[in-house]
């Protein structure tokens, strides 16, 4: 049975969460490769909302297994708390699965990307602050901190008084910071290993015992492909590589398992931080996608900057994840609008690219050719077929998938869970 892939084809906050939830019920296993609580994904239940950041969506799909694979970076604290807070709601946490190899998050990560943040000024990356970028460095320079090492506490005191060792002299001789105790830490950390541990499993294992068994599992990506750390906006990325290739890497899965790859698409565009955004409106139509589509960070609570479609960043999307179908979400969202201009490709100093240039540079001063296509005013939130669109809607939807080089699959009319109109199977 098939391994599927659920990514964001453009800046994140594309709507991951309601594409998990609606194939929720189809599979037994959703797996989270990469990221950590810098991500977030709203899910809508009914008259329930659920903003979730560390947990897989498959979490509120009863029967289903949640799973936190290697990939992922976890702050425990954070962590406990979102599982408290579903459980408060009655929703059950008893299944969720942690892989023995994924890396910590601790206090010294958090404080290092906050102060070394606010030490780059106007140059900021804009990460969110939760430590995210200094645990991916810890463990590619090989002095990380990873869940197995709760349950052996001298390899936890050395571990950490490792990374500490170079960390607290930048803290004090470059930020002028106060150095941080490896011993705290480690009582801190200690303390999360008992009601960690009956959650610690080979995730790797059991995903792939799942497959062998004709079990479907999918592989949930934070963030978006824009913002993978080779494939992105380098360097205004996220630390992980939330592509196709990343979620084998993250679950510890063969690149063979994976039979659909799904990215995830707004029909309009929104980014959060700094870095290229060749479609930003700086008018009151940014403003007006902003108000209608909430666009608001789960994490962070910022303003996401808005834009129209960007038919080259799809088409880009689409080849580096290598995907099968396209997920457009928040339609509804465009109606009103009398006209709405989709991006068709940049104009770079009086050149013309179709694709994505090659350079930063080149991507920076890309100014948009937009072609624009008629709105409409119809409430498309209650259509269930697509022949329920207005024409107009239909025709949009029919050029987006014809621009952006994969079948749109699903469109996204409305929050709720089943406002969703599926033109074929994932599965």
């Amino acid at each position: 049975m098939p391994a599927l892939v659920l990514v964001g084809a453009q800046w994140g906050d594309e709507g991951k969460g309601k594409a998990t939830d609606l194939l929720g019920g189809s599979v037994d296993y959703v797996v989270r490769y990469q990221g950590g609580n810098n991500a977030g994904h709203t899910v809508v239940i009914g008259d329930q909302k659920y903003a979730l950041h560390l947990l897989p969506s498959g979490i509120l799909s009863p029967g289903c297994v949640p799973v936190i694979g290697n990939g992922v970076v976890i702050d425990p604290a954070v962590l406990f708390a979102e599982l408290d807070g579903l459980d408060q709601r009655g929703v059950d946490t008893s299944r969720l699965l942690i892989s023995a190899n994924a890396h910590l998050i601790t206090p010294y990560h958090r404080t290092m990307d906050k102060v070394s943040e606010r030490f780059l000024g106007k140059n900021k990356i804009g990460t969110t602050g939760r430590g995210i970028g200094p645990t991916y460095a810890d463990k590619i320079n090989r002095i990380g901190v990873r869940v197995q090492d709760l349950f052996d506490p001298s390899i936890l005191l050395q571990k950490v008084e490792g990374a500490l060792r170079d960390r607290n002299q930048m803290l004090v001789k470059v930020y002028n910071r106060r150095a941080l105790s490896a011993e705290a830490v480690v009582e801190e950390y200690l303390g999360y290993a008992e009601r960690l541990r009956p959650m610690v499993a080979d995730t790797s294992l059991v995903v792939n015992k799942a497959l062998d068994e004709g079990k479907v599992v999918l592989l949930e990506g934070g963030q978006g492909t824009l913002l993978d750390v080779d494939h992105g906006t380098y360097p205004f990325v996220t630390s992980s590589n939330p592509t196709t290739g990343g979620a084998c890497t993250g679950a510890g899965i063969g690149p063979t398992r994976v039979t659909r790859s799904i990215g995830i698409l707004k029909a309009y565009a929104t980014r959060v931080g700094a870095g290229p955004f060749p479609t930003e409106l700086f008018d009151e139509n940014g403003e007006a996608l902003r108000r209608i589509g909430h666009e608001y960070g789960v994490t962070t609570g910022r303003d996401r900057r808005c834009g129209w479609f960007d038919a080259p960043v799809a088409r880009y999307a689409s080849r580096v994840n290598g995907l099968t179908d396209f997920f457009l979400t928040k339609l509804d969202v465009l109606t009103g609008f009398e006209r709405i201009p989709v991006c068709v490709a940049y104009d770079v100093d009086g050149v013309r690219h179709d694709e994505i240039p090659m350079t930063q540079t080149d991507f920076h001063h890309a100014t948009p050719i937009y072609e624009e296509f008629p709105g409409w005013t119809e409430d498309i939130s209650g259509c269930k077929s697509f022949e329920d669109l207005p024409e107009n809607a239909q025709s949009y939807v029919k050029a987006l998938e014809k621009m952006s080089g994969a079948p749109i699959s699903a469109i996204g009319v409305g929050p709720e869970r089943n406002a969703t109109i599926q033109l074929r199977s994932f599965l």
